[in-house]
């Protein structure tokens, strides 16, 4: 039998036709596979959520006096933390902690002659601020030149040594009218101390230890470069000032509270009448000077917070005091809170329930 075998260049055109035959029969079949599928439509890209931005709080106290009876107590129970035993865990849990130091750190210096001079020992008292959770204290108040300028300096050295910052003092006028600047997160605050308790005479010169320098003029001016320069977001202002033992604020506290919010502070903490004053929400007269901005702004004043260790156990409004809570969030201030504390008869802080603005 004769076979007739195809010619080696047919043999090739033939294999090739033939593979390009199965590749198309191969796409075909794909092809309908997939059309015999419902039409599927792209899933929708979600965006990822934002991380919440996070609340801050800042727990502020009345006056912290550390001599005469209570360094007593302090002396019987032989404990440098003991004013502070029950109000610790309070304390301690804010994010930043201020209060008036009514007096200077020091175990210098002369005595000014007043029998209401105070000084603090300074190794329980760094360790009793410290314990306590303190980040900022105003010593800008009538008792910081209790021991003269050497204490001052000794104020400063001391509290700087412990990583606590004082405002409101300084070896010269540019430290004692700087702000203290503390840095939440993104969220810059920054903190001012001023008294009108003292002549201009101890106010803080050119290598002079003294106090700030307070007026409604020139405080709202710096005030307002603070905010305009972006030094800060948030602005905290301590004030000693006011009338002793008076619960109600007088005409003069609520014109300087009042003209700062309008300069742009946002939180006014007052100090030295020993006893409560009223807490008000205040909304400015004054649209702050910033592009698209078009509502009043709105500062927390609480005029006097009272006492918070003092050994005032005279009167029930002495033994009685207000810790004051600002919570901040997005770079401003979103709720201003009371929180009521009592001293007992050894003049330790306690807190009892919270009171809304």
């Amino acid at each position: 039998m004769h076979l007739d075998i195809p010619h080696s260049r047919s043999l090739q055109k033939f294999l090739i036709v033939f593979v390009i035959g199965v590749d198309i029969l191969a796409v075909l079949a794909l092809t309908g596979l997939f059309l015999s599928f419902p039409h599927q439509q792209p899933l929708p890209l979600i965006p990822a959520a934002l991380p919440a931005q996070p609340t801050y709080h800042l727990l502020f106290t009345g006056d912290i006096m550390l001599d005469r009876l209570v360094k007593k107590q302090i002396q019987k129970q032989q404990d440098p933390l003991y004013p502070f035993l029950l109000i610790a865990s309070t304390t301690q849990a804010a994010d930043l902690t201020i209060s008036n130091l009514e007096g200077p750190v020091t175990d210098r210096g002369t005595r000014s002659g007043s029998i209401y001079s105070f000084h603090f020992e300074p190794a329980g008292t760094i360790n009793a601020l410290q314990f306590a959770g303190f980040d900022v204290v105003a010593s800008a108040n009538n008792h910081i030149f209790d021991y003269g300028r050497v204490g001052i300096l000794d104020t400063l050295t001391h509290l700087r040594d412990a990583g606590i910052s004082a405002v409101g003092i300084g070896a010269d006028a540019t430290e004692a009218n700087t702000p203290v600047i503390k840095i939440l997160g993104d969220t810059k605050i920054a903190f001012l101390s001023y008294t009108n308790l003292y002549p201009t005479g101890l106010e803080a010169g050119v290598g002079w230890p003294g106090i700030s320098s307070f007026s409604i003029t020139n405080t709202s001016e710096a005030i307002r470069y603070i905010k305009e320069s972006k030094q800060a977001d948030v602005v905290v202002v301590l004030f000693h000032g006011g009338i002793e033992y008076q619960t109600h604020s007088t005409a003069q506290q609520r014109q300087i509270a009042r003209a700062l919010i309008d300069a742009g502070a946002d939180l006014f903490i007052g100090t030295h009448p020993h006893v409560t004053e009223e807490v008000e929400k205040y909304t400015s007269s004054v649209i702050p000077a910033k592009a698209g901005i078009q509502e009043p702004h709105v500062g927390f004043i609480a005029y006097s917070l009272g006492n918070f260790v003092f050994d005032q156990d005279f009167s029930k409004e002495t033994m009685n005091g207000l810790m004051a809570e600002a919570a901040i969030k997005d770079k401003r201030v979103i709720d201003f809170k009371k929180i009521p504390i009592r001293l007992t008869p050894t003049f330790q802080p306690f807190a009892v329930e919270p009171d809304g603005l």
